[in-house]
């Protein structure tokens, strides 16, 4: 872990399943709304590759909007489920900086930033830098908070950010606003296909 918290806010609040071996790799993951990082840990544990390090930070606790102002884990507020409902420019911008100081910590550590996969659950997607980034966006089909189409329509729009051809937007059938055993598998050979042991 970090020992000094002020230039790493989130990764001394993160929970971290380290490699079997010399890691040579990270996944730093976003858990969704009310959620801590240990859910994501454990179930990343389940896919783990011993070269890997996973990180998975605990958002901060915030009144959000969408649920009537109550205190919770959000890495910003959020004022509606819909495609116009305004956004919290701020507090995304925020968030940004804090996974940027954990990105550039692991590369003090040695892990180059091609060897390192951000990923999250039920999180906003907005890359305007890298054209060339690879991007898994898997979606459950009975998902009630957010329709399968808004992750259709997501994707399309990733599609006209980014080579459209790196784009994989996978859906499954019965699955809620959760994840299954197949999204995970698929999850491991994304990153496995990304950063392979070297």
């Amino acid at each position: 872990m970090c020992g000094n918290n002020m230039s790493v806010p989130l990764l001394a609040d993160a929970v971290t399943v380290s490699g079997a071996e010399r890691e040579t790799a990270a996944v730093i993951f976003l858990h969704g709304l009310g959620d801590t990082g240990h859910s994501w840990a454990d179930a990343l544990s389940s896919i783990r590759l011993p070269y890997v390090k996973y990180i998975c930070p605990h958002a901060p606790r915030i009144p959000v909007t969408l649920n009537m102002k109550m205190v919770m884990p959000s890495w910003f507020d959020l004022m509606g489920l819909t495609p116009d409902a305004p956004e919290d420019e701020v507090g995304i911008k925020k968030a940004a900086e804090n996974i940027k100081a954990i990105i550039e910590h692991e590369m003090k550590n040695g892990i180059p930033p091609n060897r390192i996969i951000l990923g999250g659950f039920s999180q906003a997607a907005n890359n305007g830098v890298n054209k060339d980034i690879a991007i898994l966006q898997c979606h459950g089909e009975m998902d009630p908070m957010i329709p399968v189409r808004f992750g259709a329509l997501t994707a399309e729009k990733l599609k006209s950010v980014v080579t459209p051809a790196k784009v994989q937007f996978k859906t499954y059938p019965g699955v809620m606003h959760s994840s299954c055993p197949q999204e995970m598998m698929a999850v491991k050979e994304f990153i496995e296909k990304l950063l392979p042991r070297i």
